[in-house]
Parts: structure tokens; C-alpha cells; sequence
């Protein structure tokens, strides 16, 4: 242990500590912005900075190591002035209309800012110009970034896909797309954790409200919503609910505030999900499909965009099973449509998603089997808490309601899909109840729950031994697919989610600087699946309505046609 002083204050940290960690262990703020730890801890932004007695250099706190009997002082004279003038600095190159940035209030720019006081700006404002593809689900815009470094080292030390990269030198260095491209033309897979860990508005996802305001406005849709496994878990956290407040129910009831006819749970179309891929990998499983490379879970848009640009030859081994999310549109835009006797176009359905690159799958032209756009509008969470702010709703006032019948069933096994291993766990549930005619302990095969990267583990089913594995956030899934092409290992069902902890991490969920809740949330999600009376997607009883009065069977002529879909034909972009 190393003993020292911050602030006067005697401290005892584990060796190796630096000043910044050593602070927080002992409740002492230092301001930062470029600091993620063990990810970016490379004193860019200089914010940071304290004075050590009997050192002339202010150093930065959050890489220097806190020493034996050292003497920190994080906010003498010397320290607030320098931090003061790098912040007016940064400022200087920095859009700050902060009125017209959906970071406001969520900034740290703005916090450290308004914290030190700054209230005029001393030096002359010098903007990039920039350019950028609107219609992209991710946006970047250049006079916003304050060249933390963050978006680059997420995306290359976590996600491992190197979109982002240093453009230019001297005082015009910024942050750019890799070699200067479009952003179109990289392999970027749009999972959305550069927006997530950026610290200001330079990195945002396309904002699709007003499409959304615009089809109430027209007064001739049906307006539907549904809801993401994983958006239960966050929806409150800037709305200043509790979890105890936010539940799914006040959701639904804010939802209807808002305007839409009908609430929807995603959840009844993810146990849909179970059903055909739970099958077709059985059926793959039984035909001698997979005694190569093994069927890939394909319910992350994230992935399926990773695996087609990365490993081509993989794209095959996919599910051909559609996400919750492009299943619920085909059904809402077909046999939903049927119950209210009405033409799909006359519905207008959102689906309120914790993914960004949800946006880009909702417009895959493949997707649409319904003869109409089966999703209209993909809202992110972040999205959706501007949309319920925005009509003036006090979410914590509104008393709870039941998401609408008969698309608002929803199983445990649907529940766990937004979390990783959540897919897996649910889709051998159902694989059990196919082959041995009963069903599982609802608990069986919990040990595919996993935060740490990688799973792998072998169940038996009737006899029959399945490997299985489970991989969450790119690096970890960039991993497991040089290996199983190298045949270093070997699987049968391989469950993959874009975003470290899956879905509950997501790149359109909530933003919390410095601070990692996907586990968080998704352990919410395994404690309501484990207090559901109804915990197998196969007994979900609108999903048995759903196949007797209109699907027939899993994997079936008609589930075939609206369920199931061919990646090899999804284009990157348009």
C-alpha cells in the first residue's frame, strides 16, 4: 500500500494507483474529459492537472502514479489557472451553442466549464468546417470534438475496428475517419460505443424525432410503439425515476401520453425469434450443417454488419432468423394489420431500441415483407426520453398500464434477450422442449451468462452434446472468429452481441459519464425473467395464437417468408 497526502487529506491506495483513481477511492473531484480508465489514460485534455509539493510541473493526474508520502494538491492557484486556460482553449475550438446540442445538461465540457466559472471566452473562436453524411445513423460533427481521444481508443483497444484516427498535424490535429474516408466506406458497424463514451456532442446518433412528431401531426396513422428487452433497464435514468419508478407498465403509460394507439412489447417477438431459431438450428444441427463452423446467433444488426465486412465467408453460418425487431414489424404490418382491418400503410410503427445500428437495419430494402415498410422509425432511448420530455410529461406521476394485446405478451426467456447470453439461454430453453418433449429447469442453462468477453461451455441434451459460446463486444467476437476459422475451436450455436454486455450496453442507451451499467442492467433483466411465472418462449400463449391463427409453424412457408431473411443480400449502406 502507498501512504500520501491529497489536499491535506491522508490517503492509503494499492500501489500502482494514479492520482485521479486515488482521488475518487478518497471522494476528492479532480475535473478530467479525455480519462476512461484502461482505455484512455493519455493526459491529451490536460484538465486534469494538479501540483505535487516540491515538483515546478503541474502533471496530469490521471497517468501519473501516486507515489509514497506524496503530496497532492488538486486545485491550489497554479492548478485552477492552468485548467482554466486549457478549458478556454478547448472552448476556443468548440461549437458552443450548447441550447442546440442534445448534450446539453450532459456534458462535461459543460460541467468542468461552468464549474471553473468560465462565462466569456478570451481567445478567438476557430471552427472546422466539415462535412458529413446526414443520413448515416452516426453523426459526427467536427466542431464539437475536443480531440479526447476517447472515440479512438474505444474503437480500437475495445471494439478493435480502427474507424477513427488522427487527420492533420499542429494545431489543426482533429480527429477524423480513418484515412480520411467516408464514413460510408469503412467498416464501421454503426454499435454506436464511440457516441457512448464520447464526452461532449461531437459524436451523436441521427436524430429521428421529428418523423415521429410529423406522422402524430398527419392525423391519418395508427401510431404503434414497441419495446426493446433492454430499454426497461434505462428508460428512467434521465428522467429522474428510480429503477423502482421506471417500470416497463409506466413506460407503456408514458408511451400513451405521448400518442401512440398501441403499446407494444418487442419482448413477444424475441420469444418469436426463439421459436424459429431455436428450431432452425436443431434442423441445421440434425441435417450435418454444422460439423465445421457453427450457426451464429443474428439478432444484432452490429454484427451481422461486422461479420459481413470482416469475415465474408462466415456470413452463411448466420441464422437466417430475423432480429425481435424486423420479426415484430413483418407481423405488425401483416397479421396485426388483419385484426384492426387495416392496409399496413395505414400503420405507423416506432420501435424504441438501445442500438444505433437498429437504424440501419430498419432500412435494409430486404427487410420489408410485409409489401410495406414493416419498421418506419427506430428511436433510440436517449431518442425516446427526448420525445417524452419534449411534451411536458411527468413520467414519475403517471400511473401504470399493461403494454396492448396481443403483441404485449411476453415471456422471462424474451426478457433476457437484452443481455448477453440472454439469446443462447433463451434459444435452448425451446431447443430442449423440441427434442425431449419437456421442458427444462427454467435455470439450466444459466451458465451462459457471462461478462467477461467470452463463454464456452457444453450442455447434453437427450444424449446429444452441444458446444456453445457466447461473445460480447467486437474485440472479444474478432477473437472467437479468427479461431474458429483457424479450427482452434469448435462450436455448434455461437451467440454474438456488438456491444460489451449486449444489448443493456448499447449504443443508443443512456449516457452516464464514466460509468459502465450494461452489467447493471442487464442483471435486471435476468432478476425479472426469474420472477416471471411464464418463463419459455414456447408456452407465451399470443405467440401460439399467433402460429395457430396465421404462421402455421416455425420455419414453416410463412414464417419463412416474413420471419427469416438472407444477409448475404443486406447492403452495408446505400
Amino acid at each position: 500500500m502507498v501512504n500520501a497526502t491529497i489536499n491535506g487529506k491522508a490517503v492509503q491506495v494499492p500501489e500502482n494507483t494514479t492520482i485521479l483513481e486515488a482521488a475518487k477511492l478518497n471522494n476528492i473531484t479532480i475535473p478530467h474529459l479525455c480519462y476512461l480508465k484502461k482505455v484512455n489514460e493519455i493526459g491529451a485534455c490536460r484538465v486534469c492537472v494538479v501540483e505535487i509539493e516540491g515538483q515546478d510541473r503541474l502533471v496530469s493526474s490521471c497517468n501519473t502514479i501516486l507515489q509514497e508520502g506524496m503530496k497532492v494538491i488538486t486545485n491550489s492557484p497554479k492548478a485552477r489557472q492552468a485548467r482554466r486556460v486549457n478549458v478556454e482553449l478547448i472552448l476556443s475550438q468548440h461549437n458552443a451553442r450548447c441550447a442546440e446540442c442534445v448534450r446539453s445538461g450532459n456534458c462535461e465540457l459543460q460541467t468542468v466549464a461552468n464549474d471553473l466559472g468560465i462565462n466569456e471566452f478570451p481567445y478567438h473562436e476557430d471552427l472546422p468546417a466539415f462535412d458529413w453524411n446526414m443520413d448515416f445513423p452516426l453523426i459526427r460533427n467536427a466542431q464539437k470534438c475536443i480531440k479526447c481521444m476517447r472515440c479512438v481508443q474505444v474503437c480500437d483497444n475495445i471494439q478493435k475496428m480502427n474507424v477513427w484516427d488522427i487527420s492533420r498535424t499542429g494545431s489543426r490535429t482533429t480527429v477524423d475517419v480513418r484515412d480520411g474516408q467516408d464514413i460510408t466506406k469503412v467498416n464501421c458497424t454503426i454499435c454506436g460505443q464511440c457516441i457512448t463514451h464520447c464526452p461532449v456532442g461531437a459524436l451523436t446518433v441521427r436524430d429521428d424525432t421529428q418523423k415521429v412528431r410529423d406522422a402524430f401531426a398527419s392525423g391519418d396513422k395508427i401510431m404503434i410503439a414497441s419495446v426493446a428487452p433492454a430499454v426497461r433497464t434505462s428508460w428512467g435514468e434521465k428522467l429522474g425515476l428510480t429503477h423502482e419508478e421506471a417500470t416497463q407498465n409506466r413506460l407503456a403509460s408514458a408511451l400513451r401520453a405521448v400518442g401512440f394507439n398501441y403499446v407494444f412489447d418487442t419482448d413477444f417477438s424475441a420469444d418469436l425469434t426463439i421459436m424459429e431459431e431455436a428450431n432452425e438450428f436443431l434442423h441445421r444441427f440434425k441435417a450435418g450443417e454444422l460439423k465445421q463452423y457453427p450457426m451464429f446467433t443474428s439478432c444484432c444488426p452490429g454484427w451481422v454488419r461486422f461479420i459481413k465486412m470482416e469475415f465474408p465467408d462466415l456470413v452463411p453460418q448466420l441464422s437466417s432468423a430475423k432480429s425481435p425487431q424486423q420479426m415484430f414489424g413483418a407481423i405488425i404490418k401483416t397479421w396485426y394489420a388483419q385484426i384492426l382491418g387495416v392496409e399496413p400503410e395505414k400503420i405507423y410503427h416506432v420501435s424504441i431500441m438501445p442500438c444505433t445500428a437498429k437504424k440501419y437495419e430498419c432500412d435494409v430494402e430486404c427487410m420489408n415483407a410485409s409489401g410495406a415498410r414493416d419498421i418506419d422509425v427506430v428511436l433510440t432511448v436517449r431518442e425516446l426520453d427526448r420525445l417524452i420530455k419534449s411534451e411536458g410529461i411527468d413520467a414519475k406521476s403517471l400511473e401504470e398500464s399493461e403494454f396492448d394485446a396481443p403483441l404485449g405478451t411476453a415471456s422471462g426467456a424474451g426478457h433476457i434477450f437484452g443481455t448477453t447470453g440472454g439469446v443462447m439461454e433463451a434459444a435452448l430453453r425451446t431447443a430442449y422442449k423440441v427434442v425431449t418433449g419437456s421442458n427444462p429447469d427454467a435455470n439450466a442453462f444459466k451458465y451462459v451468462r457471462d461478462y467477461d468477453g467470452i463463454k464456452e461451455t457444453e450442455f447434453e441434451i437427450a444424449g446429444i452434446k452441444l458446444r456453445i459460446a457466447v461473445a460480447h463486444g467486437l474485440g472479444n467476437i474478432r477473437k472467437l472468429c479468427e479461431d474458429i476459422q483457424a479450427g482452434r475451436v469448435h462450436y455448434d450455436f455461437v451467440e454474438c452481441m456488438a456491444c460489451p454486455t449486449g444489448c443493456a450496453g448499447g449504443g443508443g442507451q443512456p449516457i452516464e459519464e464514466g460509468k459502465e451499467l450494461g452489467e447493471g442492467r442487464g442483471r435486471i433483466l435476468l432478476d425479472l425473467d426469474k420472477k416471471m411465472n411464464l418463463r419459455f418462449s414456447h408456452e407465451n400463449p399470443s405467440i401460439i395464437q399467433c402460429y395457430k391463427e396465421y404462421l402455421g409453424e416455425p420455419l414453416g412457408e410463412k414464417s419463412h417468408h416474413l420471419l427469416h431473411t438472407d444477409q448475404s443480400k443486406w447492403e452495408l449502406w446505400k
